[in-house]
């Protein structure tokens, strides 16, 4: 038996499977896949559009269950309202997904772009179908696209691109609907575009961007712009679980003949996983930044050893080390190091959560007014506040100087009340009397109640007279 050549799997960097020599972008006309991993993904994608499309009309205790509102800095994840004075928060659990997404990529590699990142969901399971619906499989887009502008071509790309525009559209208003909710987005269709000519020129400008994406850009979005695939560089491993070549297995490659002795390795060369490769590469060059682990090429190949009487698993989900090796899936101290940050931060995110206050009041000193005296001896300091209620309760507030004793408050204006799901600002007098001030500055805390109710307290610094003292 011949021996088996190495393969050179960096030679794929020296080019890009979408870029011809000239340097011009090459069309990527992916064949039509089919197969269990496909008919799987399909199942998958349909239940997450169905999330997807349903999450802005799901509502827990009349609020959405999410809404990223930028414009007003307002999210609500899971029914629970987060304001800016809970960015930590924020950042806190983004760091935790990304230590997730981390821990997931050196274990499983690309599986979240595959199965359910919503590029590649539109993308393939939405947009390529209709496109297929309509221009027909590979080989037809490709002579289509040779074609001149007939009555046939014109009417089939009016179709597809009106299509085309009409998906990207609703996409446009699905984002608006994620970011001011299904009840504004309503009002918005119910009033028309010009009473709200500013939300309705956002979802024009979504909408254009998506389909831009989908009937243009495509797969460089995966290749070009999402850095996702070029964190694998750093994040893959030879025990990452991803989508590979067995080359053991497959090398030599051949033609397979009939009536021959068989000395090559079980590729055929029929290039099947090239065609219906939808980044446009070749996954028997190795593990690339441009797959997406769609799994279309294990069904291709799959489909294949059937046809020949060959194993299936050629090309599988599996590790370099167990393709090498034939080692299987184990913890590394890499995924053990990860796992346990992880868990710290779950903790951590958890905890924080737990304990966050549903009143958070902000006190800040006016500026220009260190001080006042008041007529019966007192020394005024006038703040400005600020009170995010982030409960669905409304309150009537009053003040009171908790720490030292002796103080007193004067609202400026009217009384101050919450509003459910609001934010309160106002101006108000903390006063003490001149005779009982030792120092110039002196630490206070002020509460804010509603009833006998303490919502929350903040620390600050009163301001007296200078104080001079003599030896």
């Amino acid at each position: 038996m011949p021996e088996k050549p190495l393969i050179d799997y960096d030679a794929y960097r020296d080019h890009i499977g979408t870029v011809d020599d000239t340097g011009k972008r090459r069309w990527v006309y992916p064949k039509k896949p089919s197969g269990r991993f496909h008919n799987k993904r399909v199942w998958v994608s349909m239940a997450f559009l169905t999330a997807l499309f349903v999450g802005p009309f799901l509502k827990y205790d009349d609020l959405p269950l999410f809404l990223f509102n930028i414009l007003e800095r307002k999210f609500i994840i899971f029914g629970v309202t987060f304001w800016p004075q809970d960015f930590h928060l924020f950042a806190l659990a983004m760091v935790t997904f990304m230590v997730f997404i981390v821990l997931f990529t050196v274990v499983f590699g690309r599986v979240f772009c595959g199965w359910v990142c919503p590029q590649t969901v539109f993308m393939e399971m939405v947009f390529r179908k209709i496109e297929y619906l309509i221009e027909g499989d590979a080989n037809k887009q490709r002579k289509l696209a040779k074609a001149p502008w007939d009555v046939d071509k014109t009417l089939k790309r009016i179709l597809k691109y009106s299509i085309f525009a009409a998906i990207a559209f609703l996409i446009g208003n699905l984002v608006m609907a994620y970011m001011i909710g299904i009840d504004e987005l309503q009002k918005i269709v119910t009033e028309g575009p010009g009473e709200n000519m500013g939300k309705f020129t956002f979802v024009l400008l979504f909408s254009g961007i998506f389909f831009f994406v989908f009937s243009y850009l495509r797969e460089q979005a995966c290749i070009a712009i999402c850095p996702y695939g070029r964190l694998q560089g750093v994040l893959l491993d030879k025990d990452s679980i991803v989508v590979a070549y067995d080359n053991v297995r497959g090398e030599p490659r051949a033609h397979l003949r009939k009536k021959e002795t068989r000395e090559a390795g079980d590729c055929v060369d029929c290039k099947l996983c090239v065609q219906v490769c939808p980044t446009g590469i070749d996954i028997r060059d190795g593990t690339q930044l441009e797959c997406v682990n769609c799994t279309a090429c294990i069904d291709a190949c799959d489909n294949i050893m059937d046809k020949v009487g060959f194993d299936r698993g050629l090309i599988r989900y599996a590790s370099r080390n167990n393709i090498d090796k034939g080692l299987k899936f184990r913890f590394t101290p890499r995924i053990i190091a990860y796992s346990v940050v992880l868990l710290g931060l779950i903790s951590i995110l958890g905890f924080s959560l737990s304990t966050r206050s549903d009143v958070e009041m902000t006190l800040l000193r006016t500026k220009g007014v260190p001080y006042q005296e008041v007529d019966d001896g007192y020394i005024a300091n006038l703040f400005n506040l600020q009170i995010v209620n982030k409960t669905r309760n409304g309150y009537d507030l009053s003040f009171k100087v908790l720490s030292p004793e002796g103080g007193r408050t004067r609202i400026v204006g009217n009384k101050l009340s919450m509003q459910s799901q609001g934010i309160t600002k106002g101006a108000i007098f903390i006063e003490f009397d001149k005779k009982t001030l030792e120092e110039t500055k002196i630490p206070i805390v002020l509460g804010v109640f509603a009833g006998d109710t303490l919502l929350d307290k903040v620390e600050t610094t009163f301001r007296g007279p200078l104080k001079i003292k003599y030896d």
